[in-house]
């Protein structure tokens, strides 16, 4: 459990450069309603409290595919294959988009997340910034993708929660300043700091890779064991 968390949080602290440069404009842009005092803070905080409810809520429903694959016996080739698709994403971005790009259940998922995305900006009120932050947590992202491929290796669904709210976590530091004082952070600089994302990408997919290929290296590629189910399915010498 402390090694999913803090993984997951790992993650989201170093990956939080990448968000300034996707995330970061919408951070800066929340509505003001007038005030810079306690309700301006409560809502910042209400903003990202909103985006790690949504990175939880993903963590637990790829710890439920995860859970699967670990029950199954195939842990160890999804942690391989998401390892190597994170660092094709990063090596190859335009190819993974491309791919990604088939799917156009994902382009009308994000024009009803663009609605209410609007609807929320409009109403201007403390409330709805935990709104926007939940919508938020849902655009499409290739760091939280990242992310959730992660969670799926962890092979169960308490894990897989834990990893991404740590990962929603991570973020908070970067995020919750962008937030605030955004407005001190030009454009320029964002964008270099998001340059740093897919040197990060390629990292964590080594790790992931390594992590499947079952070397017995304590807390690079430890042992995996096999689950009973496929124990259990296994032909006896008998």
């Amino acid at each position: 459990m402390i090694t999913a968390i803090t993984t997951g949080f790992l993650i989201g602290l170093v990956g939080s450069f990448h968000c300034i440069g996707m995330c970061g404009p919408i951070a800066i842009a929340l509505p003001v309603n007038g005030t810079r005092g306690w309700k301006f803070f409560i809502g910042r905080i209400l903003y990202n409290v909103g985006r790690i409810t949504t990175y939880a809520a993903l963590g637990t429903m790829m710890g439920v595919i995860g859970q699967r694959f670990f029950v199954a016996g195939l842990q160890q080739e999804i942690s391989v294959a998401v390892g190597g698709a994170m660092i094709v994403s990063a090596v190859a971005p335009r190819l993974m988009n491309r791919f990604l790009g088939k799917f156009s259940i994902a382009q009308t998922i994000t024009r009803g997340l663009k609605t209410i995305f609007s609807s929320a900006f409009r109403k201007r009120t403390v409330a709805s910034l935990f709104v926007i932050g939940v919508v938020n947590g849902f655009l499409p992202c290739g760091l939280v993708y990242m992310a959730m491929a992660g969670a799926a290796t962890m092979g169960s669904i308490a894990l897989g929660a834990v990893f991404m709210a740590g990962f929603g976590v991570g973020t908070l530091p970067v995020m919750l300043g962008v937030s605030v004082a955004g407005s001190l952070v030009s454009a320029s600089a964002r964008h270099r700091m998001s340059r740093l994302a897919p040197v990060f990408i390629v990292l964590l997919g080594v790790i992931i890779l390594l992590r499947g290929l079952n070397l017995g290296i304590p807390m690079v590629s430890p042992k995996i064991s096999a689950p009973a189910a496929a124990v259990s399915a296994a032909p006896c010498c008998g």
